[in-house]
């Protein structure tokens, strides 16, 4: 009874009567407060204890199973799933260590599962195939192939690209089209400094990340009308669909289509494009999209980290070419 005496008889029931009134709507509202809390980075130092990380929780978003996996085997199956196995073996030494850091960014400052660090979904965290999943897929050398995933991971075993000591937020896509994307453009908020626009040549040789996409103008007007109801077009007009604006890495930044303006990454969710860098042709009943690139364009591009390891640059260099000011550590033993 000391904290009753202390604060008196009144003050007990007034802190009884904020409780059944303030705690459930905390309960119901999903704790509105928490979205104001910052992220907390942890820091990689010589004090933190990694070794909680060397197993993972992985759930299987088919069939809702949750397994616990050793972390260097997750990342093997990550890769397989990410880049292709004929890509040179620094590129893919670089996407293990892109793959891992993204990993433990994720367990470290993101809650998108309750009993789960990651799952197999790419749309939501990483992709990732079975090893007999994969070999389906591999008509021939299925164990040569895997070997040389193996030796990818284990060579890099540990391995994490850090920013001022903390894990970075690994971004990685299939094709840049030449020059990289800022995150700013295309999810909007507040920039990254390790992540900036940077040119890569030789991504043009990849031609199977370079697209065409033809829509009729009904098939077009439908797709807009599906997220702007009142949306209005005059082909007549010659002004119709207009360029309003580009990114620094030449991407769509702002378009106006009919009587909307809205961003190029919104342009390519409509139209299913894939990637905001696009130029487009209307013709008498069709419009055609020309696209560059695949992906949303920051960060690690894969067929760029492939061209630079054919330029005989290793894996720590691809990595520095993509992620600037970093620095690459090793979590074992920490």
């Amino acid at each position: 009874m000391k904290e009753v005496n202390r604060y008196g008889i009144t003050g007990f029931f007034i802190v009884i009567i904020i409780s059944f009134i303030f705690l459930p709507m905390a309960l119901t509202q999903g704790f509105i407060f928490a979205e104001n809390i910052p992220k907390v980075e942890i820091e990689v130092n010589d004090n933190y204890d990694f070794s909680k990380y060397k197993q993972i929780k992985l759930l299987h978003k088919e069939t809702g199973e949750i397994e616990e996996i050793e972390l260097e085997n997750y990342i093997v199956n990550v890769l397989a799933a990410e880049m292709p196995v004929d890509y040179e073996l620094e590129a893919l030494k670089a996407q293990a260590v892109v793959a891992r850091t993204y990993t433990l960014y994720q367990i470290l400052n993101s809650n998108k599962h309750e009993n789960a660090d990651m799952c197999d979904d790419s749309k939501c965290c990483q992709a990732w195939i079975s090893k007999d999943k994969r070999f389906e897929k591999w008509e021939t050398n299925q164990e040569e192939k895997w070997n040389k995933l193996n030796k990818a991971v284990y060579e890099t075993q540990g391995e994490i690209i850090t920013y001022q000591g903390n894990p970075i937020d690994a971004f990685f896509h299939s094709n840049s089209g030449g020059m990289t994307e800022i995150p700013i453009n295309v999810w909007g908020g507040s920039d990254y400094p390790y992540l900036q626009a940077v040119e890569t040549s030789g991504e043009d040789e990849y031609n199977q990340y370079y697209s065409e996409n033809i829509l009729s103008k009904q098939e077009f007007e439908e797709k807009m009308k599906q997220f702007f109801s009142d949306f209005e077009i005059n082909w007549a007009d010659e002004n119709c669909i207009e360029i309003l604006e580009y990114t620094e890495s030449n991407r769509i930044r702002t378009i106006k289509i009919g009587n909307k303006k809205i961003s190029g990454v919104e342009a390519r969710k409509i139209f299913e494009l894939k990637s905001s860098n696009f130029s487009f042709e209307i013709n008498e009943n069709n419009i055609k999209f020309i696209v560059i690139g695949y992906g949303h364009g920051v960060g690690m591009s894969q067929t760029g980290s492939n061209t630079l390891a054919k330029e005989n640059k290793n894996y720590k260099e691809i990595i520095n070419h993509f992620y600037k000011d970093i620095e690459i550590k090793n979590i074992i033993n920490q």
